[in-house]
C-alpha cells in the first residue's frame, strides 16, 4: 500500500528551486528511506543512493577532502545519503559539497535529532531545510480513504498507532509483534549506541510511568523516587527520549493568574501503539478504562502533525487552575488564544467561567463527530 507523505510534495518543490542540504529525520521506521527512494522516483534526476550502513562510504563522506568526495558524486544530479548520523564529521562533509560541488543536490535522513541534529546543525547554518518525518498522520490517510472509512479505522488506529509498517499490517497479533520489532530493536537504539547510559532498565521503566501518566502532570521529583535515581538523571533521560521522537512535552499555560498551574509539564507519545505496548494493554475499546487518556494524546500528536507539516507556528500548552478548572489544551497563534476541550463522547461542555472571563479568549469542544476538522 502506498500511502503519500504530505511533506513529498514540499521537499520535491525545495530540491527543484533551491540547492539547500534537505533534512529529513524522525524516528526509526517511520518511512524515511520509503519516501526518500519515492521521491528518487519522482525526481527527473540522476541519483546516487548511500547507505550509510556500509563502510565503503565512510572514508569518503567523512574525509573532509573535496578531491575525494568529487570522485564519488560526480556525473550526479542528486546525492540521497540515508541514516547520514553514521558518518563521522557528516555536517562538515555536507558543508564542503554545498560549497564546493554547488551542482549536486544533497537529501539526508537521520533516525532522530539526537544525533543528527547534532552533526548537521552548525556546519549547516543557512544551508538546509529540515522535515521532520512522524508515523502516518489522519491527513494524509485522506488521499486514500474518506471520512467514513477514516472513522472506521479511528480505534484501531487508538489501541495500535500509525507507524507504517503496523498500519498496513491487517492481523492483530502480528500488528503487536511488529510493535514490538520496533520498541526493542529500533525505538532506543540511538540513545543506547550514543550514551553510556548506567541504568537501561531505568529508562523502560520510565516510559511505562509516563505512558500511565498519559494527560496527567508529571513530577519530576515523584518519578526519581519511584526510579531510584537523581532527578538530573530523570530530567536527562526525558530529555533524549524527546530527542528520539519517543515522547513530547506540553507546558502549562499561565499569564493572568496567580493560582494557574504551570510548573509541571504533561508527556504524551508520538505514537499510542508504542504507549500501549509500553504498559502490555492491547485490549479492544469495551474493556478499556484509559479512553479518555488515548483520545487526549492522540489529538495531540496529530494536531502536531498538522501544524509541523503546513509550517503553522503556534504556542502548544495546556491550562488548569489549583482549583480544578482546566481546559485539555490552549493555542497561542498571533497573539490570539483558543482554548480546546477533548471529549471523545459526543457531551458538550461549556467553557469555564474563568478562561472566558481572564483572557477574552476563543473556546471550541472537539469530539468523535467534529476532531477530523481539528486534525485535517
Amino acid at each position: 500500500m502506498y500511502i503519500k507523505r504530505i511533506i513529498s510534495d514540499k521537499i520535491i518543490d525545495k530540491l527543484s528551486k533551491t540547492n539547500k542540504v534537505i533534512v529529513i529525520y524522525g524516528a526509526r521506521q517511520t518511512g524515511k528511506t520509503t519516501l526518500s527512494k519515492q521521491l528518487l522516483n519522482q525526481l527527473n534526476l540522476k541519483s546516487l543512493y548511500v547507505n550509510a550502513d556500509q563502510m565503503k562510504y565512510h572514508d569518503v563522506f567523512s574525509s573532509k577532502d573535496v578531491n575525494k568526495i568529487r570522485s564519488v558524486v560526480m556525473g550526479y544530479d542528486l546525492i540521497l545519503i540515508d541514516e547520514a548520523q553514521r558518518i563521522p564529521d557528516i555536517g562538515i562533509n555536507l558543508k564542503i559539497i554545498h560549497d564546493e560541488i554547488p551542482e549536486v543536490k544533497l537529501l539526508v535522513t537521520g533516525s532522530s535529532s539526537l544525533d543528527l541534529a547534532s552533526k548537521v546543525t552548525e556546519p549547516l547554518t543557512g544551508r538546509k531545510q529540515v522535515f521532520p518525518l512522524y508515523p502516518i498522520a489522519i491527513s494524509e490517510l485522506k488521499s486514500l480513504y474518506n471520512n467514513f472509512e477514516i472513522n472506521d479505522k479511528l480505534e484501531e488506529l487508538l489501541i495500535y498507532g500509525s507507524y507504517p509498517e503496523v498500519f498496513t499490517t491487517i492481523n492483530h497479533n502480528e500488528k503487536k509483534d511488529v510493535l514490538e520489532e520496533i520498541s526493542s530493536s529500533y525505538l532506543f537504539k540511538d540513545i543506547f549506541e550514543l550514551l553510556n547510559l548506567r541504568h537501561r532498565n531505568k529508562i523502560y521503566d520510565l516510559l511505562r510511568m509516563l505512558a500511565f501518566q498519559v494527560g496527567s502532570e508529571v513530577s519530576i521529583h515523584e518519578l526519581s523516587n519511584s526510579l531510584k535515581i537523581r532527578r538530573e538523571t530523570v530530567e536527562n533521560y526525558l530529555n533524549l527520549l524527546e530527542q528520539s521522537f519517543i515522547i513530547f512535552k506540553i507546558r502549562g499555560f499561565r499569564r493572568n493568574l496567580r493560582k494557574e498551574v504551570s510548573k509541571m509539564n504533561k508527556y504524551f507519545f508520538y505514537d499510542l501503539g508504542i504507549r500501549n505496548y509500553m504498559i502490555n494493554n492491547f485490549n479492544p475499546f469495551n474493556l478499556r478504562n484509559d479512553l479518555g487518556q488515548l483520545w487526549e494524546n492522540f489529538l495531540f500528536i496529530e494536531r502536531k502533525k498538522y501544524l509541523e507539516y503546513n509550517k503553522i507556528s503556534t504556542n502548544q500548552y495546556f491550562w488548569r487552575t489549583y482549583t480544578g478548572t482546566e481546559l485539555d489544551y490552549v493555542e497561542e497563534r498571533n497573539g490570539i488564544l483558543t482554548g480546546y476541550e477533548f471529549k471523545l463522547k459526543k457531551t458538550r461542555k461549556q467553557p469555564p467561567k474563568t478562561w472566558v472571563e481572564t483572557y477574552n479568549a476563543d473556546y471550541k469542544f472537539i469530539n468523535r463527530e467534529n476532531y477530523l476538522e481539528f486534525i485535517v
